[in-house]
């Protein structure tokens, strides 16, 4: 099997967010696909097969589990599809288990449309201080925690207790801040230990939570957001009533062959 690294949400390699791609002519067991992900050992690995309408089936690994959506990886495979295997069309499908998702090249970006999952306000729990070394201005709940402090420098500083987050019943934490950089809205940081990623570089399905939490909190639609970890990312957000576009630029870093 053909086997591609991509980095994506960056236009330079050893930064963005690093994704694992294997293209597929038929689906391999959920437990193979399990191994590769787990020996690729990055965030994410994502398995896509051409279906017979022209979409692609597509499914996304953790080191430690299936998940249900993956913007870098999604963002990894329209790369490889556009840029090394020929796909020639205007507007990619990938069919998921978050439902239908489109990938069309534009201005020189890859705009993915995803589903727009607003939070839920709710107490900010009792041990997020602790974790954080700060009391949170807002918490929220989508299919992650939403957690709002109070500006970018405390964000980039922080260093959260990843055995208290292990316990949050959520697949992961998003601590945001407002931006004090020109032409970035906000800034984000993202922690997922319990499904084996303690903090994952750029991560494209946490800005379906948070386009539409920064679109209403600074009036824009329109919001440029910047994920602050080590190797850091752009990523472009546009609200779109119940739909979110995320937009970033791809690069290959590797391209391989997988022999089990």
């Amino acid at each position: 099997m053909k086997i591609y690294q991509v980095d994506a949400f960056t236009d330079k390699v050893f930064t963005g967010n690093p994704a694992a791609i294997v293209p597929l002519e038929k689906w391999l067991s959920v437990n193979v696909m399990q191994q590769i992900a787990s020996e690729n050992n990055l965030s994410e690995t994502a398995f896509f097969v051409k279906e017979k309408d022209g979409s692609f089936k597509i499914r996304w690994f953790t080191p430690k589990t299936e998940v249900d959506l993956c913007g870098h990886a999604t963002l990894a495979s329209a790369h490889i599809l556009f840029s090394e295997l020929g796909f020639d069309e205007d507007q990619i499908r990938f069919k998921s288990n978050s439902g239908l998702l489109r990938v069309v090249r534009r201005e020189g970006l890859y705009w993915m449309d995803f589903p727009s999952n607003s939070p839920e306000t709710i107490p900010i729990p009792k041990l997020l201080p602790e974790a954080f070394g700060t009391i949170p201005i807002y918490a929220g709940v989508n299919t992650d925690l939403l957690v709002l402090v109070q500006d970018e420098e405390l964000l980039e500083k922080m260093k959260p207790d990843l055995l208290i987050l292990k316990k949050m019943e959520v697949r992961g934490v998003i601590v945001t801040a407002p931006s004090k950089s020109e032409g970035i809205d906000f800034v984000s940081r993202f922690f997922a230990p319990a499904i084996g990623v303690p903090e994952d570089p750029v991560t494209g399905s946490a800005h379906t939570v948070l386009t539409p939490f920064w679109s209403k909190r600074l009036g824009k639609k329109n919001m440029v957001a910047r994920q602050v970890s080590t190797r850091g990312g752009i990523i472009y957000c546009e609200q779109k009533g119940d739909r979110v576009e995320l937009g970033g630029h791809a690069v290959t870093y590797l391209m391989g062959t997988i022999s089990i």
